[in-house]
């Protein structure tokens, strides 16, 4: 179930002759506490300002997740053979779990000899470790936890992070977009009413785009028997905004 919330913004009222001292004083606190450009406040004929923002709420329908297999061993070789042996066996897994391999970016290998120190004594070279790093976008969130499961008993020893996502994201940041240009026009009617005016037309719009989906990140170690939980019931948040300057009859 989608859910829809607007949030509260402030909305500035401004007129360019001021006719009684109680307008005043109520249009000298607005402003004061307004944080609009100063063109606003310029323009040679009543107009008002609102900010419309929406926030959306979806469930998640696919996941991002970043691993790493972390290896050391005597050599250099040893440790690149059985990084090599744990990417391979994974890769192998994906591929009869139907996984694109468009969604599979793997890194190259990262070898560092590891040392041992004490204090007066030269380094000793004790290993070295050999590294590589997966990132594999699931877009089914049922097969995550089997694939986590997988990955951790073939080699892969590091979860770095699980984000969960949307696959619907363009249809949902139209949407909340719709609503934030909404909220403006509604905010804009209800203030102009109250100081018995009327909207008479767009003035200015000002949009920035957000970022539109805020992702849920989970982030675990591969040791943690967080690797068994499930996924699907994440939501993931896409919000807007909108600035429009109105005019005033």
């Amino acid at each position: 179930m989608n859910l829809l919330t607007f949030s509260n913004s402030f909305s500035a009222l401004t007129f360019p002759t001021v006719r009684t001292s109680a307008l005043a004083s109520i249009m000298s606190s607005v402003l004061a506490f307004s944080a609009l450009p100063a063109v606003a406040a310029d323009l040679p004929f009543p107009h008002l300002e609102t900010i419309g923002s929406s926030e959306i709420s979806i469930e998640a329908d696919m996941a991002t997740i970043d691993i790493e297999v972390v290896v050391d061993a005597p050599t250099a070789k040893e440790a690149k053979t059985e990084s090599d042996k744990a990417i391979s066996q994974f890769l192998s897994r994906l591929d009869k779990a139907g996984i694109a391999k468009n969604d599979i970016d793997s890194a190259n290998l990262n070898i560092r000899p590891q040392y041992h120190y004490q204090n007066n004594e030269p380094a000793k070279l004790v290993a070295y470790q050999a590294s590589r790093s997966m990132t594999i976008t699931v877009r089914d969130l049922s097969q995550l936890n089997d694939l986590l499961d997988t990955a951790l008993d073939q080699g892969i020893n590091r979860v770095n992070n699980i984000k969960l996502s949307s696959s619907k994201q363009a249809e949902y940041v139209e949407r909340a977009r719709q609503s934030a240009i909404t909220d403006a026009k509604q905010k804009a009617a209800s203030l102009a009413k109250g100081f018995d005016k009327k909207v008479d037309g767009v003035w200015q719009i000002r949009y920035f785009d957000q970022q539109p989906v805020q992702p849920i990140m989970y982030r675990m170690a591969a040791e943690s028997s967080d690797a068994n939980q499930g996924y699907q019931q994440g939501q993931v948040t896409v919000s807007d905004r909108v600035e429009v300057i109105f005019k005033l009859k």
